[in-house]
Order: structure tokens, then sequence, then C-alpha cells
């Protein structure tokens, strides 16, 4: 039997080595840089040069295995490439339409299962069955028994499956900064300098700030990401997983999801990397758990259920949410903002194209849910300013977790707050503006009253769920809630 030497082509983020070694270490690799993909969408400066970086970084370390071809569209690159390649499966639904149109044009050979996640998609199909609801830690727990990860034998170390609630401190009082060693930082190289100059020559309408690269775009770089991690910040991760700090941007959080997402590192290698650093005795339970639960559970519960809700779930608007999203914050203008946790959080993606998952769900999503918020143009908002916003990552995130737009198909009941929450997690409120305890007049808190205009506008939905019934029960009991809901229809300033 002769080997099989044909061509793989890599998507931008399938460039590890669980792609091209392994069973495919023989063959040659197609890389494509396509213009007019950079100009589809107004994506952040930022996230531009993370994925042109990785991808030449890619075929620099590839050497003469990899062709990089330059072209405005993947179609001009394949013709003049000239022979049937392979692809993995991609990782949005419009990109698995095209490759199965290249497929039956002949210039795909085949598509084989991507190789970037712990969990195939047949065997998540096989799990998920005829459910009609879904519930992560059904699937987390069955994640753990089937790789094996944190068990002694058929029971969870510890006798815990979860240490949730080990991970909600508050940040540390009369602290600015967790005072942990920084975060791993690449250096940038004579490849981000070409990077930089062609996307300067482009004239792309972009967002955010450009800036240097804070992210790993290759497998040595994050390996080197995930050490640091592992070696000085993930001690310190489970118990302030929750918090936010206004002087502290990372926190003990890994910063990995770039290199996750352009597929350098695999899942598997940060969760195995987590594991051992509790069973040496360099990582709490707690911390360790609470990591791998993001990464094993949580990551790989979105990845699966974008493609089992299907691409109509962006969608999706149980809430009747239908306010478009305001100039100031799809323009990342934080200047404009008052509230200190709202300004921080899109300053945070204006300079960086990141912020941490409170602040993405608290702050943010919390925001534009109060305030009716369209979620198909939320979800589009985040999958093109954040840097680690790739396609399937954020349908189920802002529709159903954030946004509650799926009716409770992937969550029980809607992430929001008032401003008591954000007093208690983070060490915002005490400069702010606006007073977290007041909800009407001109230095209400915008997070405090819209919470309860947004618990008035849903209030038979809360009331009928066992988890929020009791919000509706205090609203009724406000005195001033008429007033509240007027000023909250007129307001401009938050």
């Amino acid at each position: 039997m002769t080997r099989d030497d044909t061509p793989l082509w890599l998507f931008a983020d399938q460039l590890g080595p669980a792609a091209h070694a392994g069973e495919h270490a023989h063959r040659e690799i197609l890389l494509v840089e396509a213009t007019s993909a950079l100009r589809r969408r107004r994506f952040h400066r930022q996230k531009l040069h993370l994925v042109l970086s990785a991808l030449r970084h890619a075929g620099r370390d590839l050497g003469e295995r990899a062709t990089l071809l330059a072209t405005d569209t993947y179609t001009e690159a394949l013709e003049q490439f000239g022979r049937p390649v392979l692809v993995f499966e991609p990782t949005s639904h419009a990109a698995q339409r095209f490759v199965h149109r290249l497929k039956e044009q002949g210039q795909v050979a085949d598509v084989l299962p991507t190789p970037t996640f712990a969990l195939s998609r047949g065997e998540f199909a096989a799990w998920a069955g005829e459910r009609t609801r879904f519930r992560m830690e059904d699937f987390y727990r069955e994640q753990r028994r089937r790789f094996g990860v944190l068990m002694n034998g058929a029971e969870p170390v510890g006798n815990r499956w979860n240490f949730d609630e080990d991970n909600r401190e508050p940040p540390p009082k009369r602290q600015t900064t967790l005072d942990l060693p920084a975060p791993y930082t690449p250096r940038e190289d004579d490849i981000d300098a070409a990077v930089r100059h062609d996307l300067d020559a482009m004239d792309l309408d972009t967002v955010g700030s450009d800036g240097p690269r804070l992210f790993a775009v290759t497998p040595a770089e994050a390996k080197r990401a995930l050490t640091r991690f592992i070696a000085h910040r993930l001690p310190s991760f489970g118990r302030y997983e929750d918090a936010i700090m206004g002087q502290d941007w990372a926190m003990s959080h890994s910063l990995l999801s770039v290199p996750l997402n352009l597929g350098v590192l695999h899942p598997l290698d940060a969760v195995r990397a987590a594991e051992r650093a509790y069973w040496d005795n360099k990582a709490p339970l707690a911390a360790a758990e609470g990591f791998i639960r993001q990464i094993l559970g949580w990551r790989e519960y979105m990845w699966h259920l974008y493609w089992h809700f299907g691409p109509d779930y962006t969608q999706r608007n149980a809430l009747n949410a239908h306010t478009p999203l305001p100039d100031w914050w799809t323009n990342l203008d934080a200047d404009t903002v008052t509230a200190a946790c709202l300004h921080d959080a899109l300053a945070g993606v204006r300079d960086r194209g990141w912020t941490h998952h409170i602040q993405r769900l608290m702050v943010l999503g919390s925001h534009a849910l109060q305030r009716g918020y369209r979620p198909d143009e939320l979800t589009e908002w985040f999958a093109t300013a954040f840097v680690d916003g790739f396609r399937w990552v954020m349908p189920t995130n802002v529709v159903g977790m954030s946004q509650h737009a799926d009716g409770g198909l992937l969550a029980t009941k809607p992430y929001t707050s008032g401003g008591a929450y954000l007093n208690k997690m983070s060490d915002h409120c005490r400069d702010c503006a606006f007073d977290p305890k007041k909800r009407l007049g001109d230095d209400a808190c915008p997070f405090t009253a819209g919470y309860w205009a947004f618990t008035h506008r849903h209030r038979d939905l809360l009331a009928a769920n066992a988890r929020t019934r009791r919000a509706v029960s205090s609203m009724q009991r406000l005195d001033d809630l008429e007033a509240v809901i007027e000023q909250e229809s007129a307001r401009d300033r938050f």
C-alpha cells in the first residue's frame, strides 16, 4: 500500500502539532492569507495581528513543508496551489459549507475530524442523544470520567466534582493587584514587525488600539505560557477566579484562550499540566479543578453545542431584545463611559481585545441584557472585537449564557445583577461616580437601576423560574419602582 501524500490545508485556528504532526507529519502543508477574510468584518486590530502572526510563524517553523500563499480569496489560493488538499473540519458553519462546496468541485480531497479538541463531534452526539435541555455539569462529569482527570477510580478526587463555591472570593482589600509574577509575554520579532507594516498598508476598517503582541501564537510560545501559568499563577487562580481588579487586568488568569483557539495549544495538554500541579502539591485542588472545568468542561461544551444547536441559533431572541448596539459600544469609546466597571471592561477590549470571563458576563453581558441589546449584534461584536473570539466561541456564550436569548436551552436563568454584586466582587465602586446602593437619581448606579428595570420588564418569565422568583418578589416591594423604570427608559449616561 502506498502512502497518501495529499497536502494538508490548515486554517488559521489549526496551527499546532495536533494538526500537522503525528500521522500527518509527512504531509506538505498549505497555509493561506486571504485578504478578503480580513476585510469581511470590522475586526479588532490586534486580532488580525495575532492571526497573521500565527500563520506566518507556522510557515517559518514548518520550513520546506509549508507553502504560504497570500491571495485575495481562499479559492484563488487553491487554484494557484493547483492540487487537491485535505482539510480538517473547519470551526464555523460558514466555513463548513465552503469546504463542502470545494469538495464537490474536487479541490478538497477529503474532510478529516478536527484534532484540536478533546472530544470528537461523534462522541458528543452520542452523549447528547435526544436531550432537549443541557447541563454543563453533566457533560463535565462525563469528560472527567472519559479522560480520567482528577479521578480516584470511579470517584472524583476530594469526593466533589465541583469546587466552584471555593472559587468566589472578592478581591483582597487594601490591595490594587494580586501581586503575582507577571503572565508570560511573547517577544515580538521580525515577523510581527512585517505583520504590523502590512496591516498599516492594507488600511483596514478595524476597532481597538494596536499594541504589543500579548498572546502566544506558536506551539513553543504556548508551552512557555502554560508552564509559567502553572508555576506562578494557577495556585491563586481558583480563589479569585470571579473577582475584578481595576489595576490588574490579568489577575491570575491563564491568558491561554488565544493559543487554544489558534490550535497551537491542545486542551488536554493544558488540563494534564494543571492536574500534575495538583498531584505534585504545587496547586490546591480548588484551583486545579476550576481551571480544568473551564477547559475540559465549559470550552469543550461550547464547541459542541455550537454544532448541535445549528446555524440558526444566533437568531434566537426569546427576550425580544431589539435595541441596536450603541456607537460608543461598537467603537470601543470607553472614555465616554462613566461607570467605572463598564469603562474598565470596554477599555480592556479597546486596548487588548481581551477581558476575563466575569467582565464579559457580569459587566458587558449584564449591561447588554439589562438594556435589551440585540443578541445577534452582540454575538457578532464579541466574535470580532475579542482576540479569542472565533466564530464557534461566541454564539452559545452570548446567546445562551449571557443573554438568555435561547429561552433557557443552555442556562437555567438570566445572569445579571445590581451594583451590590459588582461592589462585592470588584474594586471599581469605591471611586465610581455612581453609587451601587442607589437606584434613583443622577448618581444611581446604572446596574442597580437597570437590574430592577430588567426584572420588571421580564417579571412573568422570572416569576415562573424557581431561581429568579425571589427577585420579582423583592421588586414588588419597591416604593419607587415606577420612577426607576421611567428614569431608566430615558437614561443616556452610563
